[in-house]
């Protein structure tokens, strides 16, 4: 079976990565990386879990993997900007220092390939729970951790009998109506944040839901995550974005290499079309 096509990108936006736990799909990331290559890396927080490293150590070496191949990318000319989030937030004492070829701010303002400017940040300052109520978003931390551990095994059974990569947590997410409340209030939040500063928009983590959507006054794109969905935004040499369901991806170009009918899911918008 034929091996999807290399792409080349200006810009790639990757986090919620959570290198560190058992949930991170950090093969997925590995097939991924392989087939992007781009002028400019965000890592736009919670790429190393460091709650959850300082609780149980568990590093296995396909995370060593993922650092090692976003390091020689930086090595062949990428930019890379790490823009630290809450579980990554002891990179913050890092912020305008360089190691390893790679940036650390605090937030960034990034410039399209059209000169629309928007903010990357990864979000947590907008998230009241994580703010205010730091032992209410452990708690959450450990019950999510539970789930996807539950989704490990699911998973697993699921590649045994041929089907490809679901989530469980994220299909509930978008069940219970709180957490659908609580993610347009956050997009809000995001895009107001954005239209104040003046920018075109807004280019997030934080909340594991990857979305693209450009409003009248702001545009709000959040990343998704590589623990549930297994996404990615990328921004094509024309400024278009896209976000990549890299599992659906993946299955679709090889899908496509036997059947010339059959197009992938990836999906893009640019302010033209909107």
């Amino acid at each position: 079976m034929a091996e999807p096509a290399q792409r080349h990108f200006r810009t790639l936006f990757l986090s919620d990565v959570h290198l560190g736990t058992r949930g991170c799909q950090a093969h997925l990331l590995i097939d991924f990386l392989r087939y992007h290559e781009a002028e400019t890396i965000y890592l736009v927080g919670d790429i190393v879990d460091g709650w959850r490293l300082k609780r149980n150590w568990y590093w296995p070496q396909e995370h060593n993997d993922v650092v090692q191949k976003l390091l020689r990318k930086g090595r062949r000319g990428a930019r890379i900007i790490y823009v630290p989030g809450n579980h990554d937030e002891f990179l913050r004492s890092y912020v305008g220092t360089h190691f390893g070829g790679v940036e650390v701010h605090e937030e960034f303002v990034h410039e399209t390939a059209g000169g629309e400017k928007y903010l990357v940040i990864h979000g947590d300052r907008f998230d009241i729970v994580v703010r205010h109520a730091r032992w209410l978003a452990l708690f959450g931390d450990w019950a999510y951790n539970a789930a996807l551990a539950v989704n490990t095994i699911l998973n697993a059974v699921r590649r045994r009998l041929g089907f490809s990569y679901w989530s469980l947590s994220a299909w509930a997410k978008m069940k219970v109506k709180n957490a659908v409340s609580f993610i347009g209030a956050f997009e809000d939040a995001l895009s107001n944040e954005a239209r104040q500063r003046g920018l075109d928009g807004v280019i997030c983590g934080h909340i594991h839901h990857a979305r693209l959507e450009y409003g009248t006054a702001t545009t709000y794109i959040n990343t998704g995550d590589w623990v549930e969905s297994c996404t990615a935004v990328v921004e094509h040499q024309d400024g278009r974005f896209e976000i990549i369901a890299w599992p659906v991806m993946a299955r679709d170009d090889r899908l496509t290499a036997t059947d010339p009918k059959h197009t992938n899911s990836g999906q893009t918008r640019s302010r033209a079309a909107a």
